[in-house]
Formats: structure tokens, sequence, C-alpha cells
């Protein structure tokens, strides 16, 4: 039994938030297991493992994945960012700040996945309409709010972003 557990682990390397990583995995654990046990990135949280709350969101290649349901060997070659990876040189990104400013923020379990959707929401429209917003973070879950907050966060970073002038370089800076 130890051979076969020993045939199904392999080296697989992992470029997240900027950094490489070369982690031995089984063939079977995803890329929050290993995001959250084996490189204690932690912001993606460890909810529901069915891909229904949202909590466990990263974003791959500039778009919002769920990391309980992608195997971490699929996300070789991939660009990873997690909530960790978001503010630069010490300073939060504008859906960040605007989170905080707008006190979306709530407990913070859903805060990250919200986040990150956003984040992905402004690189492929960097002007979303309230509706729009909506529609993107359908399928995040908070428990704690109507979510009234989190929408006007939402707009709040889109003003931010349309005052520092739209680039994808300042959608996660």
């Amino acid at each position: 039994m130890k051979d076969k557990r020993k045939k199904s682990k392999r080296i697989i390397h992992l470029h997240i938030n900027g950094m490489d990583y070369d982690v031995l995995v089984e063939h079977r654990e995803t890329l929050l297991e290993v995001l959250r046990g084996k490189l204690l990135l932690t912001g993606a949280k460890d909810a529901c493992n069915q891909g229904e709350c949202g909590a466990c969101t990263v974003l791959m290649d500039g778009r919002s994945v769920l990391a309980c349901l992608m195997l971490a060997i699929d996300a070789q070659g991939k660009d990873i960012t997690t909530i960790e990876g978001l503010a630069k040189n010490g300073r939060l990104s504008p859906v960040q700040e605007s989170f905080v400013e707008s006190g979306a923020i709530q407990c913070g379990f859903c805060s990250p996945g919200m986040i990150l959707t956003a984040t992905a929401l402004f690189m492929e429209k960097p002007q979303p309409s309230r509706d729009e917003i909506k529609k993107a973070i359908e399928g995040n879950i908070c428990r704690c709010t109507g979510y009234n907050k989190i929408i006007d966060a939402i707009e709040g970073a889109a003003e931010k972003i349309r005052s520092r002038g739209f680039s994808d370089d300042n959608v996660d800076r």
C-alpha cells in the first residue's frame, strides 16, 4: 500500500503571488488543500468544498476560480494570486481599500473571495454596472450581511480605479 501512495505523489511547480514553489502533492489534492496545508496561505477559506460558497476563490491567470474544485496539478504553469498577494509594497489594492472604507469586511470570512471575484471583474470590465457587480458575486456567499455594503464597496473600488486611470496593474495594487 505504501508503494502506491508514493507513486501517486509528485513534485509540482506553482507560481503564486509572484513567487515560485515546488510542492510534493498527491494526484487528488486540491489547490485549496495545497495553499492552506502546505504553503500556509490561509486567505482562501475552506468552507463548503463543493464550489457553492466562493470562500476559496483565487485568481488564476486573472480569472476567478474555486480552489476547492481545482486539482493542484492542474494549476501548474498558471499565474495564481491569493488575497495575500493583492497588496503591493504595503499598499492595499483599490478593492481592498474600498472594502475597508465601506465596512464591507464584517466577519471577514467571505471577504477574500469577494475581493478576488471583484478584482477579476475589474480586469474584464473596468466600470461594471451595479447589476453586473451583483451578477459577478452571485457565487460568493456572505452570511453576515444583505450584500449592500459589499456591492457599495465594489462600486467604490470602480471609482478609485476610474480616478487613477485604469490599467491591469492598478486593479491589484
